[in-house]
């Protein structure tokens, strides 16, 4: 699908910015946000594992700045035929002059790539190097070297920011650093991020304080990264999801078949069906070997913000836990990941959203109607989660009233 004659005369540099679930990529983006150059307008990407869309909900509206979400799947597999679709509309109306498309942690960025320098999409844009978020962390779990996606994702990135440097041993982030030099192609920059005494960024390189922006401005694809790229293809569990993708972009649809060319983006979750007092929205999906579940609640639900953060505190420390609520002191958003939890102020405002995602035990497919969900029963997860609101937390709807 070409972009028409509206298109910008210049190619648009387009920035990846990868990492595993939990690596903290949204923060990441948000923090370049806060440092961008004042005279460019951005427009960001967020694709999401999860159906309800929590990133895309905590980045703050401004006039320089559009975000669009993709939720609902892997972009690089699930969505492949309707992110083309998708990017030349965001570009179309943003005309921006730099694009950041932040995959899902569980998307594999050699597909996503192959969109980038497609027909259509090669002319308008000009993909910058790769950059990959690792929390040092993680490589003290075993399953994280057995994971194809976590170990591609590190294999086509140019420039690696180690996260959560506060949250980090020295002796952690000594051995990512070890590991990370170890790498074929070598890694252009390896990089630290991690938070202040005050909450605020702090960007680390070669052991001094470092220019966040640059990290961004100054990368630039090289010959050892095309030779990556051409040297991955996706695991087969993506390929897998990618064919189904392309089968039913071709299944007649209302008389009429449907190519991946004119295939329509999804949907924001903003704009799905409206959440009711007592009567939330909830969404599920199980693919890659990953299952989620999702509610969005209506903007009048008033959460009892001790309350509530016991209970997530206490759900699983494998689950992937993030949401945007409405407290009694105003709107929270919820992050956690690896067991570790952040709270942070939130300006959005339009509904309440809680999603989890969670793997599949070893050896077990999603796609057998004998293995259950790891979340157990919807309904008693949605009961806790009610239960939670504060004491004057409105009525569930009814019609018979």
């Amino acid at each position: 699908m070409p972009l028409d004659s509206r298109a910008p005369l210049r190619p648009i540099p387009a920035h990846l910015i990868t990492g595993f679930l939990g690596t903290g990529k949204s923060s990441f983006i948000q923090a370049l946000v806060a440092a961008k150059p004042a005279d460019e307008h951005w427009a960001i990407l967020v694709n999401e594992f999860g159906q309800v869309g929590i990133d895309q909900a905590l980045f703050v509206e401004r006039d320089d700045i559009t975000v669009k979400g993709l939720p609902g799947g892997c972009m690089c597999c699930q969505l492949a035929f309707v992110l083309q679709a998708g990017l030349v509309s965001l570009i179309h109306q943003a005309r921006p002059d730099r694009l950041i498309i932040e995959p899902s942690g569980l998307g594999h960025p050699a597909g996503l790539i192959d969109v980038l320098r497609g027909e259509g999409l090669a002319s308008a844009l000009v993909l910058q190097e790769v950059i990959t978020l690792l929390d040092p962390r993680a490589l003290e779990d075993a399953r994280t070297f057995e994971h194809g996606t976590f170990q591609d994702q590190l294999s086509l990135a140019g420039g690696v920011v180690l996260s959560k440097r506060d949250l980090s041993t020295p002796q952690q982030l000594t051995a990512a650093h070890d590991y990370l030099e170890g790498l074929w192609p070598r890694k252009r920059w390896i990089a630290e991020l991690g938070r202040d005494a005050e909450g605020a960024p702090q960007a680390m390189r070669e052991g001094d304080d470092a220019t966040l922006i640059e990290w961004l401005i100054n990368g630039i694809e090289t010959e050892a990264d095309i030779q990556a790229f051409a040297g991955l293809a996706m695991p087969a569990e993506h390929r897998v999801a990618h064919a189904s993708a392309r089968l039913a972009s071709t299944l007649p649809q209302d008389g009429d078949a449907v190519d991946a060319s004119r295939s329509s983006p999804p949907s924001d979750a903003s704009s799905s069906v409206i959440p009711l007092p007592g009567a939330p929205v909830i969404e599920q999906a199980e693919r890659l070997g990953h299952a989620s579940i999702g509610w969005r609640l209506a903007p009048a639900e008033v959460f009892d913000l001790d309350r509530l953060t016991q209970w997530l505190d206490g759900l699983p420390r494998e689950w992937r836990v993030k949401g945007v609520f409405h407290v009694q002191e105003g709107w929270r958003s919820y992050n956690r990941a690896n067991g570790r939890a952040e709270l942070s102020p939130s300006s959005w405002r339009q509904d309440s959203r809680l999603e989890l995602i969670a793997s599949h035990s070893d050896g077990q497919s999603p796609m057998d109607s004998s293995v259950a969900s790891p979340f157990g029963e919807t309904a008693m997860l949605t009961q806790a989660l009610l239960a939670c609101r504060s004491d004057g937390a409105a009525e569930p709807f009814s019609f018979f009233r």
